[in-house]
């Protein structure tokens, strides 16, 4: 006699999903959706994001990362709180500001990169202004999100000016530069590398043209744009925050030591790009922008507490805010990598 073995259906199926369930990767089974808000338009100190999303980093991490270019440093922010978007690379100064007045809806940042104050006012280099007190009775233009801009009155206070005095224009970023070789405006607002390579591509030489009153020369030793992440995000999905943190610290590195990889992957989005230029302009926003001396003790994406403390209070100062945020409520080290992990140096 023949005995034949049939097995029950619900024994095949239990043993089709365990071999289904051990060929999926983790970064398979749970991609978090993360929407991600830039600064700025794309540029070359952006490539690391581009970069970790064409090499798979963050999916590695678990996550869905989608990146939209930006309308200047402090705009994040407020996109942010208003739930546009869950994350954004923004200015920690409009953080500050918007953490003293509605707490409860601030974003917080995680990972600092720029560390060195950028900021500066630009004027053509025949210009009767010299000193920031030579700012009164004259215009000076910027976007209406420029982090400069919304950091002047802290510029006023400590260059001893009446910010009062002076007249302020709005204008189209893309007409920033032209807008001061025409005589429209007397300076313009800006990052100094943005202003620098702005005018290079309208056809100026910055070195013979331009002059720069940066605010860092001037008692601001303020940090300038980090990643932010909404409160609410941060509190429902703390590995998606450290994943993300982890997988940008990685492709920053890469970038570093290879920045011709950063520039391809920012060429792939941008074709007509200027690729030299952008180039130049990675390189001169890490030896300016990233480069504090504090990074050799604690690290690039961290901060100085005591440093970020007296930020605080130069901002809550100058624009007379309501209350005075506290380093935890702005800044969250948490989801950093390891000290070890982290850029000593460049």
């Amino acid at each position: 006699m023949t005995l034949t073995f049939k097995p029950k259906l619900a024994t095949v199926l239990s043993g089709l999903l365990a071999v289904m369930a051990l060929s999926v990767t983790p970064a398979a089974l749970a991609q978090t959706k993360i929407k991600m808000v830039l600064n700025w338009k794309y540029q070359g100190p952006q490539a690391w994001f581009f970069l970790a999303q064409d090499k798979g980093y963050f999916k590695a991490e678990g996550l869905d990362v989608e990146i939209d270019q930006g309308e200047g440093s402090s705009a994040p922010v407020a996109k942010i709180a208003a739930g546009a978007y869950n994350a954004g690379f923004g200015d920690m100064n409009a953080l500050i500001d918007f953490a003293a007045k509605r707490p409860a809806e601030a974003p917080v940042a995680v990972y600092m990169i720029y560390n060195t104050p950028p900021f500066t006012i630009a004027v053509k280099k025949d210009s009767p202004i010299k000193t920031p007190k030579d700012f009164e009775g004259k215009n000076i233009g910027g976007p209406a999100n420029d982090g400069a801009l919304k950091l002047f009155p802290a510029l006023a206070k400590a260059a001893k000016f009446d910010a009062s005095k002076v007249t302020i224009s709005n204008m189209a970023p893309n007409l920033r530069e032209q807008m001061l070789v025409r005589g429209q405006v007397d300076g313009i607002f800006g990052y100094i590398n943005t202003i620098w390579f702005s005018a290079k591509l309208v056809g100026l030489d910055p070195d013979k043209d331009l002059r720069f009153i940066n605010y860092g020369n001037h008692g601001i030793d303020l940090y300038s744009n980090a990643i932010l992440f909404s409160r609410g995000f941060v509190r429902d999905n703390p590995k998606a925050v450290q994943g993300f943190v982890k997988a940008l610290n990685r492709a920053i590195k890469e970038v570093v030591a290879n920045p011709e990889a950063g520039m391809d992957a920012l060429m792939a989005r941008e074709p007509l790009l200027k690729r030299d230029l952008e180039k130049e302009r990675l390189m001169a926003t890490i030896k300016e922008e990233m480069n504090h001396p504090e990074i050799a003790r604690i690290g690039l994406g961290d901060i100085d507490t005591e440093r970020m403390k007296r930020s605080i209070g130069v901002v809550v100062e100058a624009n007379q805010l309501p209350r005075t945020p506290t380093v935890e409520e702005v800044f969250d080290r948490r989801y950093l990598p390891a000290r070890a992990d982290l850029i000593s140096k460049f």
